[in-house]
This record gives structure tokens, C-alpha cells and sequence, in this order.
């Protein structure tokens, strides 16, 4: 081997060394991040494939129940899910003048329909979307760390999305669909809204991500929504829906068709990298799941506490 071509192999090999190096602190910069975000032995109930619910409410209803085990002193959870045709309004769209025609309207043509008792606006589910919840106790009655427990969900869905190299930013995106401090984007296209229920001893900090099909699709479904349902009301009560504003993490991103799949994955890879063996041990045991007679029993009364008034 000529005399110069060995010198460049050295050099090829040590970089490719200084790489893994590299790699390797990264890794372990990232974990220190991690850490932070306090989702130690969280418990993941991955639920995407449950789809035999017609009840949109099913799984908000769940997502209370296990809040009140967590609050006991239940563990931690992680719960990831979908629904493949619902639309959910928020508290402030239930109070819109038309909001019951455009309800029925949306029944009619086969969307399961609900309000939701966390905060936020309407959002459109479909097997498109992953909606995640983070299940946590409070440190203390007293807690009111809404900004950090939002930061936290925000931090999870940023770790997840790392590895294709795309920077998730956070801050209302005008135009987007149920806009808030906490929306996600990337390249100034909202892909995912993040709200939060309190109880008296835990929380639920919940996202829906828009991961597969259009976001435009969905943002112009939305806005014909409103459309209906604003007729006489102030423009300050509801959102100004522009479809240019929303995107998918497949429109986004380099994660392809399968985009949910890869997402959740990574969601699942970083949960269950903060889990140790007693921890997990600690939480099933402590793990309490409700019945699904429990479930509709608090699905009905949440619909019937939170329904739009005709």
C-alpha cells in the first residue's frame, strides 16, 4: 500500500472513532436531558389499536379514571391512542350559537362527537393522529406548575422527534386549529396541541400529533366547522381557522408513510429507557385498570355534565 494512502486510512479510521465518540456523548447528553423531564418508571399503556369503541369519550373517560388511581397513589402512565373518526370541541366551542346544528351536522356524517373537560379547541381524530396523555401525580395540593407539566410533554414529543434532525419549536401558530402557547411546529407548521386537566392530587397533560395524511385537509375540516357553528357570534370567541397552517409529521419530516408508528416508537424507546427493573415492579403492582363498565359509567357522566346545550 503506497506510504500516503496509509496515512489517510489512519486518519479515516480515527475520525470514524471521533464520530462514535461523539455519538456516544451525545447519547449521553441526551439521557441528563431526559432526566430532567421527571418520567422516571412511567408506565406505557399503548392502547392505538383499541378501535372497537364507537364513544370518542372512551378514552378521556379512561384518561380521568387512571388520574384518580395515580392520585391515590397509582403510578405514573403513559397513554398513547386513537380514534379513527371523532371530533372533539372544547369548552368554548360548546357555547358557540350554532354549535348544536354543527354537532348534528357532524353526527350525521359518521364522526362520534364530544366535549372535552381539559382545555383547548376543536380537533378532528382520525387513525392519523396519536394522542398521547402523561398521567402524573401533583408534588402537592398546593401545585400549580402548569407551565412546567406542559414543558414536560413538550420536552418528551422534542426527544422523540430528534433523530430527524428537524427543529420543534413552541408558540402559537396563527391560523392553526385549537391554537395555544404550547403548540408544536416545525418550519412554522403546527403539527401538534397540547392541553391539561387537574385534579386534586394529579394531572393529565394531553397531546393529540398529527402524524400521517394532510394537515391542510384536516385544518379546512375544522374551519368548516366553525363556519357553522359561529353564525352570531363575536370573533373573539373563536379561532380563525387557516388550513395553510398545519401540517403531519409525514408531510414534515423524513419519517415516511408509516410516520405514527416511528413516532410512537420513539416515544416508547425514551419511556422505557427511564425505567428500571424495581421501578416497573414498584408501578404494575400499584397499576389498577378500570372496567370498561367503569369507563362508559364516566364517559356518560362526562357527557352529560360537559353536553352543548340545544
Amino acid at each position: 500500500m503506497h506510504e500516503g494512502a496509509f496515512i489517510v486510512r489512519i486518519d479515516y479510521i480515527a475520525m470514524m472513532g471521533n464520530e462514535k465518540q461523539e455519538r456516544a456523548g451525545r447519547r449521553l447528553m441526551g439521557q441528563e436531558l431526559l432526566k430532567d423531564l421527571g418520567l422516571e418508571n412511567v408506565l406505557v399503556l399503548d392502547r392505538r389499536d383499541e378501535l372497537s369503541e364507537a364513544d370518542v369519550l372512551y378514552s378521556f373517560a379512561l384518561d380521568e379514571l387512571l388520574c384518580r388511581s395515580t392520585g391515590k397513589g397509582g403510578p405514573s402512565i403513559c397513554h398513547i391512542w386513537r380514534h379513527p373518526r371523532g371530533f372533539v370541541m372544547g369548552l368554548r366551542d360548546s357555547r358557540l350559537p350554532e354549535a348544536a346544528s354543527a354537532e348534528q351536522e357532524l353526527q350525521s356524517a359518521g364522526w362520534a362527537t364530544a366535549v372535552r373537560n381539559s382545555g383547548g379547541a376543536a380537533v378532528p381524530l382520525d387513525l392519523g393522529v396519536i394522542n398521547i396523555s402523561l398521567i402524573m401525580p401533583k408534588p402537592s395540593v398546593e401545585s400549580f406548575h402548569f407551565h412546567d407539566d406542559f414543558e414536560r410533554m413538550y420536552g418528551l414529543i422534542r426527544h422523540a422527534l430528534q433523530e430527524t434532525g428537524c427543529q420543534v419549536d413552541k408558540g402559537e401558530i396563527r391560523g392553526a386549529y385549537c391554537p395555544g402557547d404550547f403548540d408544536l411546529s416545525i418550519n412554522g407548521y403546527k403539527f401538534c396541541g397540547i392541553a391539561q386537566r387537574r385534579q386534586t392530587h394529579a394531572f393529565i397533560v394531553q397531546a393529540f400529533i398529527i402524524t400521517e395524511g394532510s394537515g391542510q385537509e384536516r385544518a379546512r375540516f375544522v374551519r368548516k366547522f366553525y363556519d357553522q357553528a359561529v353564525v352570531g357570534a363575536d370573533s373573539k370567541d373563536y379561532p380563525i381557522v387557516d388550513a395553510d397552517s398545519t401540517a403531519s409529521l409525514e408531510q414534515l419530516t423524513g419519517l415516511g408513510p408509516d410516520a405514527g408508528e416511528v413516532f410512537v416508537e420513539s416515544v416508547k424507546r425514551i419511556i422505557r429507557s427511564l425505567q428500571t427493573e424495581a421501578g416497573i415492579i414498584d408501578a404494575e403492582a400499584k397499576m389498577a385498570m378500570p372496567s370498561q363498565e367503569q369507563i362508559r359509567s364516566m364517559a356518560e357522566v362526562m357527557r352529560a355534565r360537559y353536553a352543548i346545550q340545544a
